[in-house]
């Protein structure tokens, strides 16, 4: 899956160089390619391409599309970076901490309106492309939602487990079902196949959230590519901490006051400790069988055997 995986990022690799030029002012458009060109998995876009190819479409042709989605997730990580006011993102310095707050935002600005200019680029029919950015437009509006949420949750005691999983699927869920539905409509797939795989990748993104929950406390920060335990430091209610909290755990919740390497590494072994790292982690799998089931409105083809293999990756992998 890897060797398939990395063919199709680096197409839309090739296709950010033709679609996304640094052109005057080139400050901004640097600043904007710096997350977007700092690597990542492509895996929102790839998904997009492979739901194409699994719906009969031609996905190369869907390479603008693919493009599309990988700006906007660049966008959130942008905007995202500048509320946390997180340092590092994917090993590099945040956009903000080169370009100044005001730079970062104008900087995300520029890749989501981009997007759908991008996105308009695609060769299908206009009520095909129509409803794509029907899709791509309503995803924006959950994001933000989410973000809202997310930052919500930070500033109350408690939240429940329910409450959670609505955050992370307007927050992430929902761009990873665009994703794969987007592939589909272009493609001109039945409405049948369309919702089938909205639902697959909604699924299996909120599995991926939660295996990026787990990640922020086990992985090592060299793989992560930032500071471990960064959740814990941001005083997110992960749904981590929200079985512990409702398990009697004491955890101490930082928030922005900081802690000590140590500090964090003592709240991790406790959360450990009670059985709620584990927790997320079977709940990630749940979501993503859940979402494999909802592949079964596809034929069976090498392109739907690399989704399920993809769904499989994103609570398998390690960074």
């Amino acid at each position: 899956m890897d060797k398939e995986l990395e063919r199709r990022a680096a197409l839309v690799s090739g296709a950010i160089e033709q679609l996304l030029p640094i052109v005057h002012p080139r400050g901004l458009y640097e600043a904007s390619r710096h997350l977007v060109d700092s690597g990542g998995k492509r895996l929102r876009p790839s998904m997009l391409l492979l739901a194409a190819e699994a719906a009969g479409g031609d996905a190369e042709a869907f390479a603008p599309a693919a493009v599309s989605i990988e700006l906007i997730h660049n966008f959130t990580l942008i905007h995202d970076d500048i509320m946390d006011n997180a340092d590092v993102r994917r090993g590099r310095p945040a956009v903000h901490k080169l370009w100044g707050e005001s730079g970062a935002i104008l900087a995300g600005d520029t890749l989501y309106s981009k997007a759908f200019q991008v996105l308009g680029r695609t060769p299908a029919p206009p009520e095909l492309l129509l409803g794509a950015m029907n899709v791509l437009s309503s995803t924006c509006t959950a994001i933000c939602e989410g973000q809202w949420l997310d930052l919500d949750f930070e500033d109350r005691a408690r939240v429940s487990e329910e409450e959670y999983m609505e955050m992370i699927e307007k927050k992430t869920g929902m761009l990873y079902g665009a994703s794969a539905s987007m592939g589909a409509i272009l493609a001109g797939a039945a409405e049948e196949v369309v919702n089938g795989l909205d639902e697959f990748g909604r699924l299996t993104g909120m599995g991926f959230q939660l295996q990026d929950d787990v990640l922020d406390l086990t992985a090592p920060e060299s793989v992560l590519g930032k500071r471990r335990g960064g959740d814990l430091m941001e005083g997110k209610k992960t749904l981590i901490m929200i079985h512990a909290f409702a398990h009697g755990a004491k955890v101490d919740v930082f928030g922005r006051k900081g802690a000590h390497p140590e500090q964090i590494e003592k709240a991790i072994s406790l959360l450990d400790e009670s059985g709620s790292i584990d927790y997320a982690r079977s709940r990630a799998a749940e979501m993503v069988e859940r979402g494999k089931q909802a592949l079964g409105v596809l034929p069976d083809s090498p392109a739907k055997a690399l989704l399920l293999d993809m769904a499989d990756y994103m609570i398998r992998r390690r960074y």
